[in-house]
């Protein structure tokens, strides 16, 4: 019985860390420099899972073919998003004269951007640009 208790509490804090770390808490690295200079190249992220808004300009890590990415909500719900596919600008609820594109965003989605406007593989470039909010996985703190 004694080996038992000696053995109890460092389980169960293992069981409670892993339980936080899965549930509560999300820890990464971000590989890129699409964030910078907010975030930059190599860097390990904090976040948490458990959220109950998500408005323009929160940093979110989400999954998006597969893979997870630490990019800006730029557009929300409602917002109209002008691009310009030339130089890949983009415009929110603000008409772009030069704007080769014009979407709004969907009950339920988002359109990312990474700070880094000329290193960031986001919405401007995907075949469908919006993420689904249950593929948001957790918010920057």
């Amino acid at each position: 019985m004694k080996k038992l208790r000696k053995w109890i509490i460092p389980l169960s804090c293992g069981i409670a860390v892993i339980l936080l770390l899965r549930f509560v808490f999300f820890i990464g690295y971000v590989p890129s420099a699409s964030m910078e200079p907010t975030i930059k190249e190599g860097a390990c992220v904090f976040g948490y899972r458990v959220f109950i808004n998500i408005h323009r300009g929160d940093v979110v890590v989400f999954r998006h073919d597969e893979q997870l990415h630490v990019k800006r909500i730029a557009a929300v719900p409602g917002d109209t998003i002008y691009i310009d596919n030339t130089d890949h600008s983009v415009s929110v609820n603000e008409p772009m004269e030069a704007a080769d594109r014009v979407l709004t965003v969907p009950d339920g989605c988002f359109f990312m951007l990474g700070d880094n406007r000329e290193d960031s593989l986001d919405s401007r470039y995907w075949d469908d640009p919006f993420i689904i909010e249950t593929e948001i996985l957790a918010k920057m703190l």
